[in-house]
């Protein structure tokens, strides 16, 4: 069976992440939503619809998937699924009729076993998702809808167990493994079988794992160095490492370097956070650097709802604990304190003020003495993400640097819009 993933308008509303990847690869537990909706469907024929100037880009990220192309669409059958869709655990939909999956009132998944009707591409899909939300008897999916980031961020603690049950189910090994580990490496508190490690795993030792509230999954060619406490529900990607921190539930992604206290977060994979300082309900990209003393605040001093700002507008997000979502490649200062439900865009970097930087950040701007300006060194940013990327062994490319421009422009006009914001207030100060 073929799925095709599909965006929507609203994958919008997950920048600054969604601003420089197909929604299908932000991650939740320990698997990308791609990866936990192919499970669902029991599939490894995939196809995707994504937004046309990022295409090119996802081709190369993601070669084994056929992006924007309708040939995939010439089978039978047509099963069609949200990119935004977390599916629950034990999914199993009767695929023999057609129907749609709601997930509250969105639609999470099309299933057409016998597709007969014209060509779908993302300027029509609309149209269609309409038109058979109207024909096609609907049953509900379950799971969840991701709407804005911070959602991810909450739904990842059960995608953790998740995970870990379906992991542990796929590998028993994992969990003797754990067993077999020496005391002095490695202190177990709560229920041993919680902790699922994996073959390669090193593990230096005065390293405690904290299975009470979930389970510690740890990737292959992880690192945990010495004095790092898990505490579960948890995941360590691939050769990622540990370096004596403190680790309260979320996710690592792969070829990270964490240290510092971090809770309650998704790291999307190969950022450093290598030093002390806290980073908490937050949502990181890759390639992000957050230097020593980096601190993220995610409660309010007057413990009132967070507000975030999304596109142009401020949303009142219902959450006492929201942290910063941090896109691509930005980099901080020495000492930056980011503020409660902080934005900052991709290519961003964050100079320390000695006070709380702006919440908001657009795109390829810096922050330098608390002031937003635009920054003017395109070639240098580049050249610092072609350097980093070389340290974990990936290449920056042609296409790489032609996606990241298109990026600039489209950022362009809410970079504007803030720019101008901020000099008013400027302004407004000095009269």
């Amino acid at each position: 069976m073929r799925i095709c993933i599909y965006e929507d308008a609203e994958v919008l509303n997950l920048e600054p992440l969604t601003l420089t990847r197909p929604a299908f690869a932000l991650r939740c537990g320990a698997s990308t939503l791609r990866e936990r909706q192919q499970r669902a469907f029991g599939t490894t024929e995939v196809g995707a619809l994504v937004r046309p100037g990022l295409a090119e880009f996802t081709r190369v990220q993601f070669p084994e998937l056929s992006v924007n192309e309708h040939e995939f669409q010439e089978s039978a059958a047509l099963f069609l699924v949200n990119a935004r869709w977390l599916p629950p655990a034990g999914f199993a939909p009767d695929l023999s009729q057609p129907h749609i999956g709601l997930a509250g009132m969105h639609i999470a998944y099309v299933a057409l076993p016998e597709y007969g009707g014209g060509e779908v591409d993302l300027e029509s899909l609309p149209a269609w998702l309409s038109h058979w939300k109207k024909t096609l008897p609907a049953v509900t999916a379950g799971g969840m809808m991701a709407q804005h980031l911070w959602d991810l961020v909450d739904a990842n603690p059960v995608a953790l167990k998740q995970d870990a049950a379906w992991r542990a189910a796929q590998d028993p090994s994992l969990a003797r493994r754990a067993e077999a580990l020496d005391p002095a490496q490695m202190v177990v508190v709560g229920r041993p079988e919680q902790l699922l490690i994996a073959e390669d795993v090193e593990v230096e030792p005065f390293v405690v794992a904290d299975t009470r509230n979930g389970p510690v999954l740890i990737d292959r060619g992880a690192k945990v160095h010495a004095f790092s406490r898990l505490e579960g529900p948890c995941y360590v990607g691939r050769d990622a490492w540990i370096m004596g921190a403190k680790l309260r539930g979320g996710t690592i992604g792969p070829g990270c370097r964490i240290g510092g206290e971090v809770e309650a977060s998704i790291v999307q994979g190969n950022s450093n956070k290598y030093h002390d300082g806290f980073l908490g309900h937050s949502y990181v990209g890759e390639w992000v650097n957050l230097a020593a003393g980096t601190q993220t605040s995610d409660l309010r001093n007057d413990y009132g709802a967070v507000r975030v700002h999304v596109g142009d507008e401020r949303i009142t997000t219902g959450r006492h604990k929201i942290g910063s979502f941090i896109g691509d490649h930005t980099k901080t200062g020495l000492g930056a304190l980011l503020n409660t439900g902080s934005s900052i865009g991709a290519f961003c970097n964050l100079l320390p003020s000695g006070s709380l930087l702006p919440s908001v950040v657009p795109s390829f701007c810096q922050v330098s003495y608390g002031q937003v300006q635009e920054r003017q060194d395109l070639r240098q940013a580049f050249a610092t993400g072609a350097l980093v990327m070389r340290r974990r062994g990936q290449e920056w490319t042609d296409t790489h640097r032609d996606f990241f421009l298109w990026v600039y422009d489209q950022t362009a006009e809410g970079r504007r819009r803030v720019l101008r914001e901020s000099e008013w207030r400027k302004l407004r100060r000095s009269v």
